[in-house]
């Protein structure tokens, strides 16, 4: 097997509103969690190279199902957004169990991506989210999405408050733009050690 991903390959596979709907795990999976707003399709678009293969939305907290995608027989999957209050509270719980469940169910999961916006300090769910992936061990790196919007200093110093807040290793935390592409080689080279 190749040491990259050809990510020229990726396709939209399938959306899954319940967990019990998605078929097992054929191949590597890369999912990507965090808040509704934290730039995630934009991170995996430019990750794929594509514009709009995953949908962006002006509306944050869109996607309410768990959409997949494959590129090389890899697939990465697209949770819903977490924690974004104009929806409604049920609507809200269900995302959580539909996240809940996917990770407690029996996949391969390869690497966990974890959003956090890198210009705010980690959100309680960011917390509760990373503890969760701690406390089960699985295999995750944070991705701090939104650098362009703050200057090398600024980012290093938030990048190391944020590392301290939620108590990753640094060499777990990418910093990223999906605007000016930093920190993407980064982790296409994380994920293809993960996956292959």
């Amino acid at each position: 097997m190749a040491d990259s991903i050809n990510y020229q390959l990726a396709k939209f596979v399938a959306s899954y509103g319940k967990v019990s709907q998605i078929p097992e795990s054929t191949c590597p999976e890369v999912s990507f969690v965090g808040r509704s707003n934290v730039g995630k399709s934009s991170i995996m678009n430019k990750l794929f190279g594509r514009k709009n293969l995953v949908k962006v939305s002006s509306t944050p907290g869109k996607t309410s199902n768990i959409n997949f995608f494959e590129a090389d027989d890899v697939h990465f999957v697209d949770l819903p957004g977490y924690g974004f209050a104009r929806r409604s509270k049920a609507e809200r719980d269900r995302w959580a169990e539909l996240i809940g469940d996917f990770f407690d169910s029996e996949r391969s999961f390869n690497l966990v991506v974890s959003l956090v916006d890198i210009r705010h300090d980690p959100s309680k769910l960011d917390h509760d989210m990373i503890d969760y992936l701690q406390g089960n061990e699985f295999n995750f790196i944070v991705c701090l999405t939104k650098a362009d919007k703050l200057s090398r200093t600024q980012q290093a110093r938030q990048a190391a408050a944020i590392k301290k807040q939620l108590n990753v290793p640094a060499e777990n935390v990418i910093i990223t733009s999906s605007q000016t592409g930093t920190g993407i080689d980064e982790l296409k080279k994380r994920i293809a050690e993960a996956c292959l």
